[in-house]
Formats: C-alpha cells, sequence, structure tokens
C-alpha cells in the first residue's frame, strides 16, 4: 500500500471522525434542551398555581403594559431571523457575513435583556418586588430565569464571535454555532410561551 493511500485514509477517518464528534454534540445538546423545557415547564406549573394569589397586590391589569412587552418580543424574534442569516452564512463559508449577522444578534439580544432589566428596575421601584405576592414571586421567577438564558447565550455569543474571528469556520465552530442556534431558537419559543401565558392571559 502507498504512502499516498495511507495519507488518504488518514485524512478520511480524521473526517469521519469530527464529524462523528459534531454529531454526538449536538445530540448531547439535544438532551440539555430537553432538561430544559422540563425547568421551564416547572417554572410555568408554578406561576400558573400562583398567577391568582395577588395578596391584596397588583394584578397583572395593573402592572403589564403591553406595547412595551410586544417591542421586547419583536427584538428577540428579529434576534432569531437574524441568526438564521448567520447560520446561512456559515453554510456557504463566508466568514464575514457570519460576523455581521452574529453582531447584529447580538445588538437585539441585548436591546431585549436592557428591556427587561428596566421593567424589573421600574416594577421593584414601586413597590411591586418579588416578595410581595405570590403571582409576583412566580412572574420574577420565570422572567428572570428566561432572562438569565439570554444573558448566557450572549456571554456565549461574544466566545464564539472571538474563536470564529481568530480560527475561522472550522467544524468545531460550526458546530458550536449550530448548539448556540438551537439554544437560541429554544429561548425564542419559551418566550413566545411567557408572551402568551403571562402577558396576554394576565391582562384579560
Amino acid at each position: 500500500m502507498s504512502v499516498e493511500t495511507l495519507h488518504h485514509q488518514s485524512v478520511h477517518a480524521g473526517e469521519h471522525e469530527h464529524h462523528d464528534s459534531g454529531s454526538n454534540s449536538v445530540f448531547g445538546f439535544w438532551i440539555y434542551l430537553m432538561s430544559d423545557c422540563i425547568l421551564f415547564a416547572t417554572l410555568f406549573a408554578t406561576y400558573a398555581v400562583l398567577s391568582g394569589s395577588f395578596a391584596g397586590g397588583p394584578t397583572g391589569k395593573d402592572i403589564f403594559e403591553l406595547p412595551y412587552v410586544l417591542t421586547e418580543t419583536f427584538c428577540l424574534l428579529i434576534s432569531s431571523f437574524t441568526y438564521g442569516m448567520a447560520m446561512l452564512a456559515m453554510n456557504r463559508g463566508e466568514q464575514s457575513s457570519v460576523m455581521k449577522w452574529l453582531a447584529v444578534t447580538f445588538f437585539f439580544g441585548a436591546a431585549f435583556i436592557g428591556m427587561e432589566i428596566n421593567e424589573f428596575s421600574h416594577l421593584i421601584s414601586e413597590g411591586y418586588g418579588p416578595d410581595r405576592s405570590a403571582f409576583l414571586s412566580g412572574f420574577f421567577a420565570l422572567i428572570g430565569t428566561h432572562g438569565l438564558h439570554v444573558f448566557s447565550g450572549l456571554v456565549w455569543m461574544i466566545v464564539l464571535m472571538i474563536q470564529v474571528a481568530q480560527n475561522g469556520l472550522t467544524t468545531t465552530n460550526q458546530t458550536r454555532l449550530m448548539c448556540l442556534s438551537l439554544f437560541w431558537h429554544f429561548l425564542d419559543i419559551v418566550w413566545i410561551c411567557v408572551f402568551t401565558v403571562v402577558y396576554l392571559m394576565g391582562v384579560l
């Protein structure tokens, strides 16, 4: 067997190993998302139980501002779209476009977090903190947990942007981008449920 043939077999085996490793990473991340589904399902159930316990305090109608929350929602929905554009650019091998779309995604994600922090700050300053009633405890727990997930996604995004800028669209970086894509779209779906269950139903 020639040296050239051995070299080709070695390269092929390496590529196959990288492919398997990437597939296993994505599969493992799906398992993590399933565990996160359980976490959010628990928080939704807790909120549902506590949502009618106002302790003489404010109700959802009193504190929820739908136009403001709708703007938050659009920020997250747009960020999900722009991340999809980053993935399309990744599939085309366009590193600069990936970086551009990730930056736009980060901007809208950061805007969402900023608006959420502002909402929490306003409610607490009005005396409507999580210790005011069971309803508000459930509200802050659910919304806050989602916000922490989004913040974690933003930190992850910064790290990935640095890695892509330094090393390019390597197989490893592509796998990481795919995992973050799953995470980001998952948070988008959870927020749609939050918007419907907490805010829309809260003002009815």
